[in-house]
């Protein structure tokens, strides 16, 4: 977006920021809410039996991870296809909060 404005006036580039945005608002979300459907079915195949100690940390940090990963599919779904806006939580800050701690769960699970 950098050279964006290097190359075109200020006018020009706002009007081609837009029309990318415009494609963009219509595929992200989308492609958000099947990463969030394919995320749960392998959550279903990795999960594993529990134990009768009780679950182990990686089912822990699985099931942490997964519920984060389904608030923010459920805010999406209500969002895009219903035009619901979030009762809670309304910027844009704690939605990329979770993903960033769900990235950090990603990392934590492979030394568990």
């Amino acid at each position: 977006m950098a050279k964006m404005k290097q190359s075109l006036d200020e006018d020009e580039a706002i009007k081609a920021r837009e029309a990318i945005m415009m494609h963009v608002r219509k595929v992200v979300p989308k492609a958000l809410i099947l990463a969030v459907i394919t995320g749960v079915f392998l959550f279903t195949q990795v999960f594993g039996e529990i134990s009768p100690d009780g679950l182990s940390n990686f089912q822990i940090l699985l099931s942490i991870k997964a519920f984060l990963g389904v608030w923010l599919g459920l805010r999406g779904v209500l969002q895009v296809f219903f035009g619901i806006n979030p009762l809670v939580f309304k910027s844009h800050k704690f939605p990329f909060i979770l993903v960033i701690i769900i990235i950090v769960l990603s990392q934590v699970i492979f030394t568990v």
